[in-house]
């Protein structure tokens, strides 16, 4: 499995969505910026978090993003699907069937079940873990010279 660097980058944009006061918004080229990303890859993104309802689109001179759902209510897993969409990882495609020359009635897949498993595994974790669960990590003492860094980057760049 790879997943594709528009995960990472949306969850983060997220994150910093998260930073921002009431009624304020961060434009979405500042947020490309901040990320060191494509304006024109990152605003597909962008639209693909406004379809799923995680985030919201303020259009205008003085538009930009803003989250539509609060910090805990967004999982990490409903980052992924947004940006991956819901296919699973593993397809069969029967080469066991094939060497054992199985029957359709005898058909079957020895990896389907572990690949299923271990699919099952890792959403449970990206579902435990939400915007603010990651806010808390970042949060800790070790990054808050870091964070009033960007405190001050935000304040800088939304809009309000």
């Amino acid at each position: 499995m790879h997943m594709k660097t528009g995960v990472e980058q949306s969850v983060y944009a997220i994150f910093l969505l998260n930073l921002l006061p009431d009624k304020a918004v961060l434009p979405g080229e500042a947020i490309s910026q901040q990320l060191g990303t494509s304006a024109t890859y990152f605003q597909k993104l962008l639209r693909k978090l406004v379809s799923a309802d995680l985030i919201t689109s303020v259009p205008g001179v003085k538009g930009g993003f803003k989250l539509k759902k609060k910090p805990n209510e967004i999982r990490i897993y409903d980052i992924y699907i947004a940006i991956e969409g819901q296919q699973t990882l593993y397809s069969s495609s029967g080469i066991l069937n094939d060497m054992l020359e199985l029957k359709e009635t005898d058909q079957c897949c020895l990896l389907t079940e572990l690949m299923e498993e271990a699919e099952s595994s890792w959403k449970s974790v990206l579902k435990r873990e939400t915007v603010a669960s990651i806010y808390d990590d970042i949060h800790k003492e070790r990054f808050k010279t870091k964070m009033e860094s960007l405190q001050i980057w935000i304040k800088e760049k939304m809009v309000v």
